[in-house]
């Protein structure tokens, strides 16, 4: 076992931790005064970067500690006479789960919060040394094998995808021969059982979701627990919120599903945090600084979806390339809101209640805000636009809505 851990990368925790999962491409602030294309291109960065939150730290604990259970049964007795009843389960002999355990458990969010990023940012930190060698017995070890649930929630599906995986980070050839010999299912778990106790660390199943849906979802969950009876591996599960209401139905199911349950982003520091660091990264010829106003417009057209926030900032800015405003801010956001997401309009906008357009105190702001002072800064605007109303005792509302995009959110 002590072999085992030199081979692995030691457990990371606070500071250290955040700043090995943080990822922050390169950023030249004269690329700004590049050409179109060149900034066009060089705009893509935006999706590299990645900014640890709290579930990326516990998402990683999860996983590394999931990981050491999994290899001290490795090292156990009890994994040799295991090899030899998986390998009677092949024969379609009898057999018997030696190592057993309940080694699963579920990390489920909301979609695009970044479970997924911060999966594979965790996974990268754990497995950076690559692939682990034991003596004795002599096997390679892969610290974590990524696998998505098919559509359909097919046994035989998922079994041969994790064989192919393995096959494709040791170039051996289970697969093939698998195909070739054109196993069974029964045969297959004993196939997969005894190369998963030999060669893989920690397996997750991303989009488990699939499941719910699938009149094959109880069958699948029923072989990865089979799975982890016979090869004692940790089994982590992925996926959406609705995947909770099938797990719910049954205390086998549920006992298996113990894990981490994440919500979309509060509007908190991490996220005033997180869009100040995205707009480190403009392309677009005029530099804007972000505030308040902009944080708070950009949580309300996000829903709290960092996916969404990085997708608004990314087309805004390719927006105003292409159109020639060549500026960050709430105008071009707003267009990327209506152009580029509108399919998700249906998914966030229920936070937000616009206001009608027929009040009838309705006055032209332009009777009080000249046009010198219109082409100032947004703020600008705003200040003046508000000190007009109290004078006048109109709806500021209505005034703000003759030059801005304006939207009541509804608390």
């Amino acid at each position: 076992m002590n072999d085992i851990l030199n081979q692995l990368s030691e457990m990371k925790s606070g500071k250290d931790l955040i700043s090995e999962l943080s990822v922050l491409p390169a950023y030249d602030d004269n690329i700004r005064s590049q050409s179109a294309t060149t900034r066009l291109v060089a705009l893509s960065d935006i999706y590299n970067i990645y900014i640890p939150s709290t579930m990326s730290v516990e998402i990683y604990s999860k996983l590394y500690l999931a990981l050491l259970r999994s290899l001290h049964k490795k090292s156990s007795r009890n994994a040799q006479i295991q090899r030899n009843e998986n390998y009677k389960y092949i024969c379609q002999k009898e057999h018997n789960g030696i190592l057993g355990g309940s080694d699963s458990f579920t990390i489920t969010g909301s979609s695009g919060i970044g479970k997924s990023s911060a999966i594979k940012r965790a996974i990268h930190l754990i497995a950076a040394k690559g692939v682990i060698e034991m003596k004795n017995p002599y096997t390679k070890i892969i610290p974590c094998v990524v696998v998505q649930c098919p559509f359909d929630s097919s046994v035989k599906g998922l079994l041969l995808e994790i064989l192919r995986k393995v096959d494709e980070i040791l170039n051996s050839d289970y697969y093939t021969k698998a195909l070739k010999n054109r196993v069974t299912t029964d045969m297959l778990i004993g196939c997969v059982s005894q190369v998963s106790l030999n060669h893989i660390g920690l397996l997750v199943v991303d989009e488990i979701q699939n499941v719910v849906n699938s009149k094959n979802g109880k069958s699948l969950v029923g072989m990865l627990t089979q799975l982890i009876n016979n090869s004692g591996i940790s089994i982590g599960m992925v996926g959406t919120p609705e995947s909770n209401i099938f797990f719910e139905q049954a205390m086998q199911l549920a006992r298996r599903s113990l894990g981490l349950q994440y919500g979309v982003v509060e509007y908190n520091q991490y996220f005033y945090d997180f869009c100040f660091t995205l707009f480190k990264y403009q392309y677009t010829k005029h530099k804007t600084d972000i505030t308040d106003l902009i944080v708070q417009w950009l949580y309300e057209h996000s829903g709290g979806i960092i996916s969404v926030v990085i997708s608004l900032i990314h087309d805004a800015q390719e927006i105003a390339i292409l159109n020639g405003k060549e500026k960050l801010n709430v105008e071009t956001l707003n267009e990327a809101y209506k152009k580029r997401l509108t399919m998700l309009h249906g998914y966030i906008e229920p936070t937000i209640t616009r206001k009608s357009q027929t009040s009838p105190q309705r006055q032209k702001a332009d009777e009080y805000i000249s046009s010198t002072e219109m082409v100032m800064d947004t703020e600008k605007v705003i200040a003046n636009i508000v000190s007009a109303a109290k004078e006048k005792g109109v709806d500021v509302i209505d005034l703000l809505q003759e030059k801005i995009a304006v939207e009541v959110v509804r608390i």
